[in-house]
């Protein structure tokens, strides 16, 4: 029995195995940490705006699970 093949790697898979490349200092490491946690938190951000407006959330809404939450 052979082995399955591997999937192809991603897009995102392939551009960080450029970085390999590169034999980064410290400081710049916390950098691209930086700008990697911020490119992931927009996301997030963008989508969660996004599906408070599809369902109608609003801050009253917040308020409302947070008294549920504390009763």
């Amino acid at each position: 029995m052979s082995p399955q093949p591997s999937p192809p790697l991603t897009n995102t898979q392939l551009q960080l195995l450029k970085l390999y490349a590169y034999d980064l200092k410290e400081e710049e490491m916390q950098d691209l940490q930086k700008v990697l946690a911020t490119f992931f938190a927009e996301r997030i951000r963008k989508r969660t705006g996004n599906l408070w407006q599809e369902r109608g959330y609003t801050n009253e809404t917040m308020k409302e699970w947070l008294n549920d939450i504390k009763q």
